[in-house]
C-alpha cells in the first residue's frame, strides 16, 4: 500500500461521506443570518423613528 492510496482513500472518506451533511444543510446558514440581520436592522430603524418623535414632540430635550 502506498502513500497515494492512503491520500487518496482520504480524500473520498471526506468528500464522498463526511461532506454530506454539508451538502443537505447548504445555505440554510447563510440565509438564515441575513434574515436575521434584517430583522435587527428593521427593529432599530423602528426604535429610531419612535426616538426621532419623541425628541420632535419634547422641545424642552436637549439634542
Amino acid at each position: 500500500m502506498s502513500s497515494t492510496t492512503i491520500f487518496y482513500g482520504i480524500g473520498t472518506l471526506f468528500a464522498d461521506y463526511l461532506f454530506i451533511p454539508f451538502e443537505m444543510v447548504g445555505n440554510i446558514f447563510n440565509y438564515s443570518f441575513i434574515v436575521l440581520g434584517f430583522v435587527g436592522l428593521f427593529y432599530w430603524l423602528n426604535m429610531q423613528k419612535k426616538f426621532n418623535q419623541q425628541a420632535a414632540d419634547n422641545k424642552d430635550q436637549l439634542k
